[in-house]
């Protein structure tokens, strides 16, 4: 082989492992078997409701818990986790945080800009009469909008919601689908760019794209008087 061929190889080669190295999924997982018992997560800051480590039988867990919710809660040391999370701009994602109140709110630390790529999460709904939602909060924004999809077991239905400027909106509803409380279930979201994948027990039920990219943090969210479970926390990226 001659020395051209020889240095187009190696280009070749050099090529296809940068590529391969750029479309390398990166995996974090998470249960709570080693966190404490009624602290808060060390991998969720929680910024709305109230959020602890609770236990499902002898299993650790984290829970939301809005059994004692009245008009929305805003958890402890708020402006510290603002600003670790999102330096200067914490004052702007707090102004938006206060008319969230009505929707608990965790954000996970370890994933600063989450864009393409799979979250999972397992979830269990305990109680609640107002409602008993479930969901996963994504393009979660440094003014604090963020879209999330959320299961909810007194509406049997799985819904698409955009956050903005302190305004709830629906941007996909799908009825008729049920998750029985005190039972575990799974919720996945998949984002490829613009498009937007929702499942629910490994069934999707949303296909959606919208017009601007996905990029942004991501957490666990509920409503009002939720008290629900989640466990099995994992995180795909590329």
């Amino acid at each position: 082989m001659n020395r051209f061929l020889t240095a187009v190889l190696v280009v070749l080669i050099w090529s296809c492992h940068v590529m391969s190295a750029a479309a390398e999924v990166k995996k974090w997982q998470h249960d709570f078997a080693q966190e404490t018992y009624g602290a808060d997560s060390n991998v969720f800051s929680s910024f709305t409701g109230k959020w602890s480590i609770d236990k499902d039988g002898s299993r650790l867990v984290y829970a939301v818990d809005g059994r004692k919710w009245e008009k929305g809660l805003v958890s402890s040391g708020v402006m510290d986790k603002a600003k670790g999370l999102y330096g200067e701009r914490y004052a702007e994602f707090l102004d938006n945080l206060e008319a969230y109140k009505y929707f608990p709110l965790a954000i996970l630390k370890k994933v600063a800009d989450f864009r393409n790529g799979t979250v999972n999460v397992s979830f269990k709904g305990i109680s609640g009469r107002i409602d008993q939602a479930a969901g996963i909060a994504f393009n979660i924004k440094p003014n604090g909008d963020y879209l999330v999809i959320r299961a909810n077991r007194l509406e049997n239905n799985l819904v698409l919601w955009k956050m903005v400027k302190g305004k709830r909106s629906s941007v996909v509803w799908i009825r008729n689908v049920p998750t029985p409380s005190n039972l575990w279930h799974t919720m996945k979201i998949m984002i490829n760019g613009t498009s937007i994948e929702g499942y629910l027990d490994n069934k999707k039920y949303i296909d959606y794209k919208q017009n601007e990219p996905i990029s942004g943090k991501i957490g666990l969210w509920s409503k009002a008087d939720s008290y629900v479970f989640f466990d099995n926390v994992m995180v795909l990226t590329q």
